[in-house]
């Protein structure tokens, strides 16, 4: 028993110069008789080391006492609210070379790794480069160069096509015109050869045409008169009846008399009508017969004929004085442009 107490003694004498000589007594708050009671008791030291000033398992020896064991830190829930500092290099106790040169090795060691991810952490620079900023200048003004080239090459292609159009052979050109074989209000056979020579315009109709025919054969003098005027071109008017058999050779003379002194009137058999209609695609055909009293439906269309007597272009019912004598004028001057 007394050596029991004698030991006793030695390691609470112990735990004072341990306590007061530690470099982490700094850390905690608790007075000398509370840790006593702790260490001695069921805290920092265990109920099997009452007796012995050694720290149970999972706590670090102080290094005052015990060589070659690293520094300790108090336990954290026995410093309430007390900022963890490092202590002062010039108090820390030396410890054991080996656990220096093992702490060295390691500081080393992690030191060198440090280093080694430092050097092979790539160096972010600049997200554009010279480089990379003249290859996108360049890149744009290729794009530019070749945009605008093509746009050239697709101008001058539509520029070339046109003018094939308009200078070259005439592909898909309406058949109409051809040969025919008439009476002029002379009484005076002819044919289309004996226009030839000259511009011409052709409308079929009949004399006893109550409104259309006379509004459009009337439209057609004044358009005759306003060419000549304009442009010094003398175009040649054609009247072809499509009702041969009222429209006798008189009857066709009196009637032209009416419209224009140039206007030509052209009459024929029934077989000889039907054939220059069907040569110029006219459509015609007798409506409401009452004995002798009938009307004759027809197509309302005016031929340009070039001084070949090949078709130019027709007008129909729509155009007026004025944009007649413009496009028949318009159509001549083209026409000669080919030619020269």
């Amino acid at each position: 028993m007394a050596i029991a107490l004698s030991r006793r003694n030695a390691n609470i004498v112990k735990c004072i110069y341990t306590h007061f000589s530690s470099p982490n007594r700094a850390l905690t708050t608790k007075p000398l008789h509370q840790r006593f009671t702790s260490e001695l008791g069921v805290g920092k030291y265990g109920v099997f080391s009452r007796f012995m000033c050694t720290p149970a398992s999972g706590a670090k020896p102080d290094s005052s006492s015990s060589p070659n064991v690293s520094e300790t830190r108090p336990d954290s829930s026995s410093t309430p609210n007390v900022s963890e500092t490092k202590p002062d290099s010039s108090s820390t106790p030396k410890v054991n070379e080996g656990s220096s040169e093992s702490n060295s090795g390691n500081q080393g060691s992690s030191g060198g790794s440090h280093q080694s991810n430092e050097q092979g952490k790539p160096i972010r620079g600049s997200p554009v480069s010279w480089m990379s900023f003249f290859l996108l200048i360049a890149t744009g003004a290729g794009l530019v160069f070749y945009y605008d080239r093509e746009k050239k090459k697709h101008i001058e292609e539509i520029n070339t096509a046109s003018k094939a159009v308009k200078q070259g052979p005439s592909v898909g050109k309406a058949a109409i015109g051809g040969p025919f074989n008439l009476i002029d209000h002379n009484g005076k056979s002819v044919t289309e050869k004996d226009f030839r020579g000259n511009w011409s315009i052709l409308y079929f109709g009949f004399t006893h045409c109550p409104d259309i025919c006379p509004d459009e054969l009337q439209k057609l003098a004044s358009a005759i008169d306003k060419i000549k005027e304009k442009s010094r071109i003398k175009v040649v008017p054609i009247f072809i009846s499509v009702d041969p058999e009222r429209d006798t050779v008189e009857q066709v003379r009196e009637y032209v008399k009416e419209f224009h002194p140039d206007l030509i009137g052209l009459t024929g058999s029934s077989d000889e009508v039907k054939k220059a209609a069907r040569a110029y695609r006219v459509y015609y055909m007798k409506t409401e017969e009452e004995g002798s009293d009938y009307l004759v439906d027809h197509s309302i269309v005016m031929y340009l004929m070039d001084p070949s007597m090949e078709f130019i272009k027709f007008f129909g019912k729509n155009y007026d004085v004025d944009t007649l004598t413009d496009d028949v004028i318009n159509e001549i001057k083209q026409y000669k442009r080919a030619k020269a």
